[in-house]
């Protein structure tokens, strides 16, 4: 669990920070938005959730067929795609991620 509190900070703040105004207007919108988008478009559906810093929720979505797509909400509201990719796949929760 800390070590992805650590990824979701490290996420939330290239995806606040680093995007110039420009692409985070293209990538960003209502959460309501995306998330109907996700399930329609590619059957992805939430598969884990965090807060990064405190006030930011980040969510990851995945599909059967390996699609994946991790939004970030803000406490205003603000929701923007930080990552998305195929080949996701669920690990056993016992799995060691030292050997990979």
């Amino acid at each position: 669990m800390f070590k992805f509190s650590i990824v979701c900070a490290c996420v939330s703040i290239l995806a606040l920070g680093a995007s110039s105004p420009t692409q985070a207007q293209a990538l960003c919108g209502k959460r309501v938005d995306f998330i109907k988008a996700l399930n329609d478009k590619y059957q992805e559906s939430g598969k884990a959730l965090g807060i990064s810093g405190q006030v930011n929720l980040i969510e990851i979505f995945a599909s059967k067929a390996g699609t994946w797509t991790i939004l970030v909400t803000t406490p205003e509201g603000k929701t923007c795609i930080i990552a998305a990719g195929n080949s996701w796949e669920d690990l056993p929760p016992n799995k060691n991620l030292t050997s990979l």
